[in-house]
């Protein structure tokens, strides 16, 4: 069984270094590319079902990705991006300058540290846990080849839980735009982990 887990394509906000959270914004043209780029890197693998977020990012991409043999796509909040309170739509560097670097660094990848009004990636973490084991993980134990098109905070949470990482070692994970990460399960066992 394999599962692969997806980053949306750069957004528009991404692209201008904004702060996008739980906002609903379009994929950049780059990121519609970086979205077909990861269908040709998938291109011999077959899904029998994509899990999305409910923002059009992380379902544009998949669907991009996927065209023409689109599989069932199931879309849940549970999958969102954490939400960055009221630091969203706010430019990065703006808040670096109202907040200070160290701040901003802590509120972006600590895993217990909430910005003002946001949730941390813990909070992430248990909302996308449960969904997981529920709907996907039983897929995945029947033999189901799964694509998981969400978020960097949402897929670092799954990450975690996936390797087993510590709430420490999770703050040094990065996730780039559109590049499939591949994992070949045998029951809760990685057997190999590929970054196409």
């Amino acid at each position: 069984m394999i599962l692969v887990l997806l980053r949306h394509g750069q957004s528009e906000w991404n692209k201008s270094n904004i702060f996008t959270g739980w906002a609903d914004v379009e994929l950049s043209p780059e990121g519609e590319v970086e979205a077909k780029n990861a269908g040709l890197a998938l291109k011999d693998y077959q899904f029998d079902a994509v899990f999305c977020s409910t923002l059009s990012r992380a379902q544009k991409t998949a669907e991009i990705a996927l065209r023409p043999f689109m599989p069932p796509m199931f879309c849940s909040k549970a999958l969102n991006e954490r939400s960055y309170g009221e630091l969203e739509g706010k430019n990065k560097d703006e808040m670096r300058k109202i907040y200070g670097s160290e701040q901003i660094h802590i509120w972006r990848r600590s895993y217990t540290e909430k910005p003002p009004g946001g949730e941390s990636l813990k909070d992430c973490f248990d909302r996308v846990l449960p969904y997981y084991k529920k709907e996907i993980e039983p897929r995945l134990f029947r033999g189901q080849n799964i694509l998981v098109c969400a978020h960097g905070n949402s897929l670092r949470a799954l990450i975690k839980y996936l390797e087993n990482i510590s709430d420490e070692e999770i703050t040094e994970i990065e996730i780039p735009t559109g590049a499939p990460i591949v994992y070949h399960l045998e029951r809760e066992q990685i057997v190999e982990k590929l970054q196409l």
